[in-house]
């Protein structure tokens, strides 16, 4: 075997890159619930003052702190022996109501990794991975990864884009939001849109509980309801408005969803999908947004559809083709992108 010493050489530095990078997750993880990023942003901080404005030990901090800058997480002053942020990292990093929080990327990231044993023998028998089977920390980093990206976009641009909907939600319209999870989504709507109602299912029982103390903190509860059912499953019909947020993909039975909104909509309502940004074919999502949805897709959302019936095993990257043949084949005959954004697809499906 003839070795080339400097691609071989070239690899390992992109590994050495990638192993900081799976191991920094857990400190990014840290930064975030011990406030370590909120802290640094207010002001430039030794280890030690960092250590005294957030009430921990100045040895871990100082620890942490250097392999941040290692990572450029954070910047580094020698001759001060003293670290500060960026006001874009600042923003990147500490407001998880903002429109970018990457620390919940991370939480997700963590808790899918802890399935490795399950998933081990996954791969060898075929068998799947309920979503409910996971980490806890997979149902709030899901929440926190894709949630910033719904408060920046669902009630500004992407409900305005759907013909007509945003007259009904105004006036009152009746709205099924299936796959809530924790109910982002569904509290953000009801909190535009005082006037219209909402019902949010998911077949986890314990992110439809979270979901309901999340409405009820919110103020919402009086407009909005949540029930324990799948997507073949929901129940009521005549909805102005079926949502579903990055969870069609994760179903064994896609075209058993897509038929059952089709039934539930009144005649002029319309359904909102949105999707992991995605192209059609393989080499178009050989990126680095590829490369997380895939990553992700191989410990969550696949093994999700394998352990339920239907038959699909869609995937994190699925495209647009495979998303519209869906709902073509369940009978709708109107499909169109409405938004995109560096992590989503925004599509409209009518009947």
């Amino acid at each position: 075997m003839a070795i080339d010493t400097d691609r071989l050489m070239e690899f390992v530095g992109q590994f050495a890159g990638d192993l900081g990078a799976t191991v920094s997750a857990g400190n990014v993880v840290l930064g975030d619930r011990l406030g370590l990023y909120l802290a640094l942003a207010t002001g430039p901080a030794t280890a030690g003052e960092l250590a005294q404005r957030t009430g921990t030990d100045p040895r871990y901090v100082t620890e942490w702190l250097r392999g941040q800058a290692a990572g450029g997480y954070v910047e580094y002053d020698a001759k001060a022996d003293a670290y500060s942020m960026t006001e874009e990292k600042a923003f990147a990093l500490t407001d998880p109501d903002g429109p970018l929080f990457l620390p919940g990327a991370f939480e997700l990231a963590l808790g899918s990794l802890a399935a490795v044993p399950r998933l081990e023998d996954a791969f060898r028998t075929g068998a799947g991975i309920g979503w409910h089977e996971h980490d806890e920390q997979v149902f709030h980093g899901c929440e926190q990864f894709f949630r910033p990206g719904y408060l920046a976009h669902l009630v500004a641009e992407w409900i305005p884009a759907l013909d007509g909907a945003q007259a009904k939600l105004e006036q009152g319209a009746r709205v099924a939001d299936i796959g809530c999870g924790h109910g982002a989504s569904t509290v953000l709507m009801a909190e535009a849109f005082p006037a219209s109602t909402f019902v949010g299912s998911d077949y986890h029982d314990g992110s439809v509980h979270e979901a309901s103390k999340r409405a009820a903190e919110a103020g919402v509860a009086d407009r909005v309801s949540f029930e324990v059912a799948g997507a073949q499953q929901f129940t009521g019909g005549g909805y102005d408005l079926v949502t579903s947020f990055d969870c069609l993909h994760d179903m064994g039975d896609p075209l058993g969803a897509a038929r059952h909104v089709r039934s539930a909509l009144a005649p002029d309502g319309a359904w909102l999908i949105v999707e992991p940004a995605a192209g059609d074919t393989v080499a178009e999502n050989l990126n680095p947004v590829g490369r997380v949805y895939y990553n992700f897709s191989t410990f969550l959302c696949v093994p999700n559809a394998l352990s339920q019936p239907g038959g699909y095993a869609l995937g994190a990257q699925a495209g647009e083709k495979a998303i519209q043949q869906v709902c073509t084949d369940a009978g709708f005959t109107r499909f169109r992108r409405i938004g995109e954004t560096p992590f989503n697809l925004v599509y409209e499906a009518r009947l």
